[in-house]
């Protein structure tokens, strides 16, 4: 592992701006647009758009895929979202969860990651558990507590949205197996950042919305899909999915067998010219960086926002439970509701989720934006120790 330096160059971000919120949306790399540009403007002759083309780039996406975050290339299916990729996963487990089970959910969970677990609960009678936020933000003893021989579903992150709290997914996943529960889990907030590997901890599904930490253009997101669900319905009948679809003089003929792996839970159009050449960029840009070189800067910079904040009384994450790329503290004062319009006013940006502030930095941080950052988090707060 190496600590890269700024990569701002890559990026399209104003001297003036100091972006600390990949976790609401990544800024996109310039070579993405370029290729979204050229992509977008392909169909000015669209007599130069071949039938190969509707699955050529859908293909190339799911090979790097593979090669930049593990897993077979064969399991991942190109989608728009991650609320398609998980209500893909809860109707397919509508035959396999019945009302004697249990759905395991954490508290605040993202609203993808919980909804279609909810109405699967109410589809077929099985309780649906929310695991209670652990006041010592260890969420593994919290989950694992909770995992038991009714549980059919554990439906997790690998760090928690609002704050970044670290899961040990490889030990959840293990007690999950154990049980014969299916490993369900939202990679939003980490996919691209924080090493994953498909290999060991083996979900039954995993879902990404890409325009976060993988880099991607807004619409394109990840769903990988263990061999054994492959014959599983998916949520759309798309022609795009079926065997001969390459074939269009035939299409009049209705093909019934679906494609190979997991092409047949991909969206239709899924070869969108404007959309993937940018995610395929994206992912050629964070192999040259690596994943694990890009954990080790962003962990470096957290902890400087993190002594930072300590500093003027706000308390960040435990160390043993915190993120790499995603920091959130607390507050033993009340957070203003628009506690964050204060720094947005200054160019610096962050998030406030739940009772946390969260910081998200990238590749493209350079010393002056935490310089200002510092300067702007002991003025506000020390102010508002002082006046309370």
């Amino acid at each position: 592992m190496a600590k890269l330096i700024s990569q701002r160059h890559l990026f399209d971000i104003p001297a003036e701006t100091a972006y600390f919120n990949c976790a609401y949306m990544s800024p996109m790399l310039k070579r993405t647009g370029a290729a979204m540009v050229k992509g977008t403007f392909s169909k000015y002759r669209p007599w130069q758009t071949s039938p190969d083309d509707f699955f050529a780039n859908a293909d190339d996406f799911r090979n790097l895929l593979s090669k930049t975050y593990g897993g077979d290339a064969n399991s991942f299916a190109v989608i728009p979202s991650s609320s398609y990729g998980l209500s893909t996963a809860a109707r397919i487990m509508e035959e396999h969860v019945d009302s004697n089970q249990e759905i395991l959910v954490l508290d605040e969970a993202f609203p993808s990651n919980f909804l279609p677990w909810h109405r699967l609960a109410q589809i077929t009678g099985a309780k649906l558990v929310i695991v209670p936020t652990p006041s010592d933000f260890n969420w593994t003893k919290s989950v694992l507590e909770r995992v038991n021989k009714k549980t059919a579903v554990v439906a997790i992150p690998n760090c928690h949205w609002t704050n970044g709290a670290l899961l040990d997914v490889v030990t959840i996943s293990d007690a999950a197996r154990e049980v014969g529960a299916v490993l369900a889990m939202d990679v939003t907030q980490s996919l691209g950042a924080l090493p994953f590997d498909f290999d060991r901890v083996k979900p039954d599904f995993a879902v990404s919305s890409g325009y976060k930490w993988s880099l991607f253009p807004y619409g394109l997101s990840i769903f990988y899909v263990d061999p054994k669900w492959h014959k599983s319905r998916p949520l759309e009948d798309t022609w795009l999915n079926r065997e001969g679809a390459e074939v269009f003089e035939d299409l009049v003929n209705y093909n019934y067998n679906y494609q190979a792996g997991a092409r047949r839970f991909d969206m239709g159009q899924k070869c969108i010219p404007s959309i993937l050449p940018g995610g395929l960029e994206a992912l050629r840009q964070i192999r040259e960086w690596g994943i694990a070189n890009i954990a080790e800067t962003l962990a470096a910079t957290n902890e400087i926002i993190a002594e930072t904040c300590e500093s003027v009384g706000l308390i960040p994450i435990p160390k043993e439970h915190r993120s790499p790329h995603l920091l959130g503290v607390t507050s033993t004062h009340p957070l203003s509701p628009n506690q964050t319009n204060t720094f947005a006013k200054q160019g610096i940006y962050f998030s406030r989720r739940g009772s946390s502030l969260r910081f998200s930095p990238h590749l493209h941080i350079s010393d002056d934006d935490l310089d200002r950052l510092t300067d702007s988090l002991r003025a506000e707060f020390r102010a508002i120790s002082i006046a309370s």
